[in-house]
């Protein structure tokens, strides 16, 4: 009698086969919890993006239609900030406007007096609506509960000069300039970057206000993080990699391409300072804690993660 014993697996075969269905359920496993990180994040990314931008532009326009009834020059709006280049996420951004002032009263005027100046002026104009002075910029908060920041902005010659950071000297400012970085950079990233970065901000929000980094900041790290990211494309994976690289990143100092001072994270003192450090400890504490969660499958630890 001849045969083979065809119609028997032998132990090999059966664990090949134990193999690719084990392969298989990982795959299907990892595939529905990737989606399902990724349809909270583009939860966030809804709420973030529902701004009412009509209702702001309103704002904006009749706080120009005011200021140009004030001084005897002419008055600009551009949207410097997170708002022009979409990185604004709710409470948790930089300056949205610079208001553009060409009046030859305020050239010779210190950022105080200029930041005093603008405050009174709109008080007067908006008796109605609460105004407040910090460093650089005036925060006006209309009844309607829309905040609007604006960063005032001197002619000096052919450029513009705005308080720096300490808000007791002027620095010139090429605002254009990070702005143009930035789209370049997203641009690469099949424009997922900016999402991402709203995603990081607001992650970051919820660390102890000693250990947050501010918006500028932030966008400033992704464009270093992301410059030559050839990763996948998806807001997940490269919130993964902002972490991964910005603890190593957040170390040194990085030079303000918008002039308005010589660098963008000078509030945490020179290379491998001690705040330096602390915030790579944070970052990496949170870059670990995404690669645990991806570990375990796990949805609940990445809501966590993102607040």
């Amino acid at each position: 009698m001849s045969g083979t014993g065809g119609g028997f697996l032998k132990d090999k075969d059966i664990e090949d086969m134990q193999r690719k269905i084990r392969e298989t359920e990982k795959e299907t496993t990892d595939e529905a919890f990737e989606a399902k990180v990724s349809a909270e994040i583009n939860k966030l990314l809804a709420n973030y993006n529902n701004r009412d931008t009509n209702a702001i532009k309103s704002h904006i326009d009749t706080i120009v239609k005011a200021i140009q009834k004030e001084i005897d020059g002419t008055c600009n709006i551009v949207f410097g900030g997170s708002y022009q280049k979409h990185t604004y996420v709710d409470g948790l951004s930089d300056i949205d406007s610079l208001v553009l002032l060409n009046n030859s009263e305020l050239i010779n005027k210190t950022p105080n007096e200029v930041l005093k100046y603008f405050s009174d002026m709109l008080k007067e104009r908006f008796p109605e609506s609460n105004i407040e002075i910090g460093k650089i910029a005036i925060t006006v908060r209309f009844a309607d509960g829309k905040i609007i920041q604006l960063l005032p902005a001197v002619r000096s010659g052919d450029e513009f000069k705005i308080s720096n950071s300490s808000g007791d000297k002027w620095s010139k400012i090429k605002p254009r300039n990070f702005t143009s970085k930035l789209t370049e950079t997203n641009k690469k990233n099949s424009d997922k970057m900016i999402p991402t970065i709203k995603i990081v901000k607001a992650i970051i929000s919820y660390l102890p206000k000693s250990k947050q980094l501010t918006g500028y900041h932030i966008e400033s790290l992704a464009i270093e993080a992301f410059k030559a990211y050839s990763g996948e494309k998806n807001i997940k994976k490269m919130l993964q990699h902002f972490f991964e690289s910005a603890k190593d990143l957040v170390k040194s100092p990085i030079k303000d391409k918008s002039g308005q001072s010589v660098y963008v994270d000078e509030y945490l003192g020179r290379k491998n300072s001690i705040d330096r450090k602390q915030i790579s400890i944070v970052l990496d504490r949170i870059s670990r804690r995404m690669k645990n969660a991806n570990s375990s499958a796990s949805v609940e630890q990445w809501m966590e993660i993102l607040g």
